[in-house]
């Protein structure tokens, strides 16, 4: 397909003989359709020419040449406005749409490349509760569209599976496991024992020394503690998995903590060899002053290795194994100082390729409308299985007021209320906090998962109406030169852009108001032209629009996690 801004670049740079890659970054979008469809400021060149901004633009515009693809040009203050022609728009969308189907707005850019996601991360012996639904959902939106840029994106679940909870997991176990019903929940019984022990242990200090000989058997290799450990990380994972399974998350490794127990010696050592350790207060740190952070801690005072030694080890790892082009790392904005710190030890040891395309990707806390973090329900953590469980409840009775004859009303149910708590959680800024507010989430007129899954519903619905989907080859594209389709069909060519660019930036909201925007245009074409008319031709046109809108529709929604339902 035609790349309008790389067109238009060329032809400037034929003009003022700069490098027209440079170029087509600084053209734009304008907000207004009425001030052309490609904006390029060039005040970007005033200090480079000598010239004031309005005469630039005034010249390139008597110098550049009309093609087919650019209907007019016109320039406003320092700014050169472009029109494009609408019908080679619409042509070379839809027949690119004709010829790729699903795979629409594809690209290679990734191709052969690596991309590592280490999202999701829970502590096992915990059910997976609504502080890390942010992290698995970035996360595996990430995944998805990395993958769709042609990179191999390899998702890593780096589960918090060692350390001196276990030990106090295990002691409470031993003591009391006759006490808890295991038959309905084997890891809700593990989460009232850890809880339990965690409050006995105040009032009582030698239930600390316990916790640390049971941790201190499992580091030695025993044997019986090794196989009750092997359990808790087997239990949490089948508690975990019905969640991921819900989300469409997809992970390639399960390398937790405990898998780099035997490879952080050899970081240690390394960053000894290369001179990099120092004696702080009894522990062995990397200075970091030069680059105004605090030291980076490798060893405690206590002689054991710490967070930043466990990431150390694993990027090493990840290198070797993966020889990454990107890594990246789904993790609350809390953790910034703890990643520029990792990331810049990595630099220092010699990685600096590797280490500067490690990439922490912060995000904000999920919220309630007033503001308050969502972390505890009556003392209890609000878990996220039960958060999907009642989110698919309420659509469910949604559904049974509104149209009680859909014919699979779970199957409904699931895919709209997992998609309203995927879609509430993207369609923002990451960096901001999720409002999580029931009635907004699940609202089915207004900025939301529901609302973009039922304009996707009605597209089907036409489709099935008129009975087929006509051939592209037939249609009589000037048919489609009314301004609400027009519109519409420059939102289905900025779908790959919008997807390079939610790659480019890491940010799935991106793509999430992308398909807001495309379904209420959509949704304006629906009600300004009639569909199911006697004039075949410009019915078969706006049929093929409909199809298009919904194939876009729903390819974006599933970068996004979402399944799209075929009635609501």
């Amino acid at each position: 397909m035609i790349n309008l801004k790389e067109e238009i670049a060329k032809k400037i740079s034929e003009i003022i003989e700069m490098n027209a890659k440079d170029l087509e970054e600084y053209i734009e979008i304008p907000k207004d359709s009425e001030m052309g469809d490609y904006a390029f400021p060039c005040f970007r060149l005033a200090k480079e020419l000598k010239k004031a901004p309005p005469l630039i633009a005034n010249e390139i515009k008597e110098k550049i040449q009309l093609d087919e693809n650019i209907e007019k040009i016109e320039t406003v203050g320092g700014y050169l406005n472009f029109y494009i022609n609408p019908l080679v728009l619409i042509k070379n969308v839809l027949a690119e749409i004709d010829e790729k189907k699903q795979d629409y707005g594809k690209v290679d850019i990734g191709k052969g490349r690596n991309v590592i996601i280490d999202y999701s991360s829970p502590n096992i012996a915990k059910p997976f509760h609504i502080g890390h639904l942010r992290s698995t959902v970035i996360g595996g939106a990430l995944y998805k569209i990395y993958n769709f840029l042609g990179y191999n994106s390899v998702g890593i679940n780096f589960l918090g599976d060692w350390g001196i909870q276990f030990g106090k997991v295990m002691a409470g176990y031993s003591m009391w496991k006759d006490e808890y019903d295991f038959s309905e929940s084997e890891i809700n019984a593990i989460l009232k024992i850890y809880v339990r022990y965690n409050k006995e242990e105040k009032e009582n200090p030698e239930l600390t020394d316990k916790a640390r000989a049971y941790f201190k058997k499992l580091e030695d290799g025993d044997e019986e503690a090794r196989k009750t450990w092997e359990w808790l990380r087997k239990i949490s994972l089948e508690n975990y998995e019905k969640t991921y399974k819900l989300l469409n998350s997809k992970f390639d490794s399960y390398n937790g903590e405990a898998y780099y127990n035997d490879k952080m010696e050899s970081v240690v050592n390394e960053l000894e060899e290369k001179g990099l350790l120092k004696i702080s207060e009894g522990a062995k740190v990397v200075d970091l002053e030069a680059y105004d952070m605090p030291p980076c801690i490798i060893i405690t005072s206590a002689g054991t290795t710490i967070y930043a030694t466990r990431d150390l080890a694993a990027l090493k790892d990840r290198i070797q194994t993966y020889d990454f082009a990107k890594a990246l790392y789904v993790v609350g904005n809390e953790q910034q100082l703890h990643f520029k710190q990792v990331f810049k030890v990595l630099s220092l040891m010699g990685y600096e390729e590797y280490a500067k395309n490690c990439i922490h990707i912060p995000f904000g806390l999920v919220v309630d409308k007033n503001g308050e973090r969502i972390g505890s329900r009556k003392g209890n953590s609000v878990l996220l299985e039960d958060i999907l469980k009642e989110s698919i409840q309420k659509v469910k009775t949604i559904i049974e007021d509104k149209n009680p004859n859909i014919e699979d009303k779970e199957e409904v149910a699931r895919k709209v209320g997992v998609g309203a708590i995927i879609f509430n959680d993207l369609s923002n800024s990451r960096i901001k906090d999720e409002i999580f507010d029931w009635d907004m989430l699940l609202n089915f007129n207004g900025e939301t998962g529901p609302y973009m899954q039922y304009i996707y519903v009605r597209t089907k619905s036409v489709l099935k109406k008129a009975g087929y989907v006509p051939e592209f080859k037939n249609l009589i594209l000037e048919k489609l030169l009314d301004k609400p389709s027009i519109n519409t069909i420059k939102l289905l060519y900025q779908f790959s852009n919008t997807v390079i660019l939610a790659g480019e930036k890491n940010e799935p909201s991106i793509l999430a108001r992308y398909l807001i925007d495309l379904a209420q245009s959509y949704s304006n074409f629906y009600n300004e032209c009639k569909i199911i008319i006697e004039d075949k031709e410009l019915q078969d046109a706006r049929l093929y629009l409909t199809y298009a809108v919904g194939n876009v529709l729903k390819t974006g929604a599933e970068l996004l996690g979402m399944e799209m339902p075929n009635e609501m």
